[in-house]
């Protein structure tokens, strides 16, 4: 597969996300055209955790996609590696706890959170899959994962047009709102390389995940992948578990294709 991160060292990728950090969730706003706080409010309800649990924010930025568990009572963290977007999230909500991570090799033990996530940061991690397999190891069993991630509009005059905004539009735009215009071209480039849905949900069952499902909005743009860490102990991260659990999702796999064009 031809990725645009492959021609970027994570640390390149991780200087590019601090430079653009102090306008980052404004800028997003503009070029998603206010999309962005919608398709976040979708993962939160996905997740459905309660007061009391313990969920893990991956790729958190400046903690946009923390603040909805925070301001319920939800005990949540925000991990990511750019520390330049750790920072500024951290000046504007004190009371969340940011911590630097990389979502290969994730600072935390085994079975620590009720539920996990990551939205829109799973197409920049260097090595994806095994970000998937970290964040099985440390969600509890019978934990949920809730991914949000930029896909394949499901219908082709859509996808053309898309394709088209993102290529010439989005990065024409940028120079005119983001610090880092360059950072923009990298990231359409990189929505333009990313799988699509049906590859992704594939990705989850490869990881050990069940139950995956996926839901498109605004016409396949924006996917919505669930999935479960499954309940049995010798599935909790360990080979054995792992290889059991896919043995039981080789399956097709169940889409949700409630498209939101509106």
């Amino acid at each position: 597969m031809n990725r645009a991160s492959l021609d970027k060292r994570p640390d390149e990728v991780a200087t590019m996300f601090d430079d653009v950090a102090p306008k980052y969730d404004v800028v997003n706003d503009v070029l998603s055209m206010g999309q962005t706080r919608r398709w976040r409010k979708v993962v939160v309800d996905a997740m459905e955790v309660t007061k009391g649990q313990h969920v893990l924010d991956l790729a958190a930025g400046t903690g946009t996609s923390s603040e909805p568990y925070a301001d319920a009572g939800i005990e949540v963290v925000a991990c990511d590696f750019s520390l330049g977007m750790l920072k500024v999230g951290k000046r504007r909500r004190p009371d969340i706890n940011f911590v630097a991570g990389d979502a290969t090799n994730l600072p935390f033990a085994d079975n620590s959170f009720d539920a996990s996530t990551i939205s829109f940061g799973l197409r920049n991690v260097n090595e994806p899959k095994k970000a998937l397999a970290e964040m099985l190891r440390v969600t509890k069993p019978g934990g949920k994962l809730v991914i949000a991630e930029f896909s394949q509009p499901v219908v082709p005059l859509w996808r053309t047009m898309y394709t088209e905004y993102l290529m010439r539009a989005l990065p024409a735009i940028a120079v005119k709102v983001a610090s880092n215009p360059d950072a923009y071209v990298y990231l359409a480039e990189s929505i333009r390389a990313w799988p699509d849905q049906d590859h992704l949900a594939a990705w989850l069952q490869e990881a050990g995940w069940e139950k995956v499902t996926y839901r498109n909005l605004t016409g396949g743009i924006v996917a919505i992948h669930r999935a479960t860490k499954p309940a049995e102990s010798g599935a909790a991260g360990s080979p054995n578990g792992a290889a059991a659990a896919i043995a039981a999702n080789k399956g097709p796999v169940a889409k949700l294709r409630r498209n939101i064009v509106r």
